[in-house]
């Protein structure tokens, strides 16, 4: 029944008047509703598709009752039901048209920079933590469900109509080929925290990679891609591409291209997480790369971006290069990259080029990346010579190399130099070259 035009009551008694269409699938359709002067979506389900999930009502009206983990995901705000109560369906916030879908990305129709990617990797590793630590399970994270703007990073997750308690109930859906974790595909488990960790590090090994982390040679030697060999391929005899110490299942070049050229482009620390991810985690769930690991991660190869000063783009300071006395190489002009000032607070390092900013996140307050308290700025006089400038409410206390006393008040700049130490006030930082 098509509702286009109908103005229908939600469980709020609110009236819920249905603009448009916006899609279907095979859940039901999509419809753009006014409700008090304000845009939203309407998801209405299929009469038939609700025999299917007899749960699905007293799923939706718990999670309503929780309310979103955060503002990233769509999340059902009230039930509408139909005149002659044959269906029903659920209220969610409006999907921006900045975001773009995941198989956007894949497929290279959009093309976000490294800055935004690790963006999308922060707000999805979050989002989940924040879903996952109020004992809740997606249970089927998958490029269809997510969204990204390409130009900010910024991510959104819809369809949580299938959000369940974890360890207690099922979801009325398994999950998506290629994303459930292998004990899922063996048929052992249901969807829970540990499988959605699973489908989370496949999605990011997507994102980053464009590339899924199973598929290589074994994959390259199936004829027929049926069930029985995506069974073997990602549930009995799953081989992470990358994995260290089992070379059966490499990348094969002028096919898997994608996976070989990005994975050497990442420092270290993120290729280790990878590694973690899809040997030790695909065996066991228990030691899967959790949300948190994921979240500090993502700023931290953030805050590692440097610039290629021949081609510009964007590339990544990886420690360990420094550390055996390598030089950083460009990945697509192959010029050795000269490196910019960092910044070494606590554990953190920042790479401070010209667009750097410092966050609270810097300075004792993780996560939090509301407002800039600093800035990288060229000197108005002179173009070769770079400066932090204060944006916080504070004055810093700077220790010059020569053992002088300056202060900072806010709006004014510090010119970079080596071996300078900055008080922000709780922390400090050390300028290095």
């Amino acid at each position: 029944m098509k509702i286009e035009g109908m103005i229908l009551k939600t469980n709020m008694g609110r009236s819920c008047e249905v603009e448009r269409l916006l899609g279907s699938g095979s859940q039901g359709e999509v419809y753009q509703v006014r409700i008090d002067g304000q845009s939203y979506a309407l998801k209405w389900y299929f009469p038939d598709y609700l025999k299917t999930d007899p749960s699905l009502r007293q799923r939706l009206e718990y999670i309503i009752s929780k309310g979103a983990p955060n503002n990233r995901f769509l999340w059902p705000l009230e039930l509408v039901e139909s005149p002659e109560g044959t269906t029903f369906g659920y209220i969610m916030p409006l999907r921006e048209p900045r975001f773009k879908g995941m198989v956007d990305l894949v497929k290279r129709r959009v093309e976000p920079t490294f800055r935004a990617l690790c963006t999308a990797g922060f707000e999805l590793a979050d989002s989940f933590l924040q879903l996952h630590s109020q004992g809740l399970c997606y249970g089927d994270i998958s490029f269809g469900n997510i969204f990204l703007d390409p130009d900010t990073g910024e991510i959104r997750i819809c369809d949580n109509d299938n959000v369940t308690i974890t360890g207690k109930g099922f979801g009325g859906v398994l999950g998506t080929p290629r994303f459930m974790a292998p004990e899922i595909v063996r048929r052992e488990a249901l969807p829970s925290t540990d499988t959605d960790l699973f489908s989370l590090a496949v999605l990011l090994f997507y994102m980053f990679m464009l590339h899924h982390p199973l598929e290589g040679l074994k994959e390259a030697k199936i004829h027929c891609f049926d069930l029985p060999a995506m069974e073997q391929l990602y549930g009995y005899n799953p081989v992470f591409i990358f994995d260290p110490h089992d070379d059966s299942n490499r990348p094969v070049p002028g096919y898997h291209d994608n996976a070989i050229i990005y994975w050497s482009i990442y420092p270290q620390f993120i290729r280790d997480l990878f590694i973690q991810a899809f040997t030790d985690g695909l065996r066991d769930p228990k030691k899967r790369v959790r949300e948190s690991e994921w979240r500090q991660a993502f700023i931290q190869l953030r805050d590692s971006i440097i610039y290629c000063g021949h081609c510009g783009l964007e590339n990544f300071y990886d420690a360990d290069k420094l550390k055996n006395n390598r030089p950083h190489i460009c990945w697509s002009c192959q010029s050795i990259i000269q490196l910019p000032f960092r910044i070494r607070i606590g554990r953190m390092i920042v790479m401070l080029n010209h667009d750097t900013q410092l966050f609270p996140h810097h300075l004792g307050k993780l996560y939090d990346f509301t407002a800039p308290i600093a800035a990288v700025t060229r000197h108005p006089q002179n173009p070769n010579v770079w400066g932090l400038r204060n944006l916080s409410q504070e004055k810093w206390i700077v220790t010059h190399s020569d053992g002088r006393i300056s202060e900072v008040f806010p709006g004014k700049s510090v010119t970079l130099s080596p071996n300078i130490k900055i008080h922000f006030g709780k922390v400090e930082g050390e300028i290095r070259w």
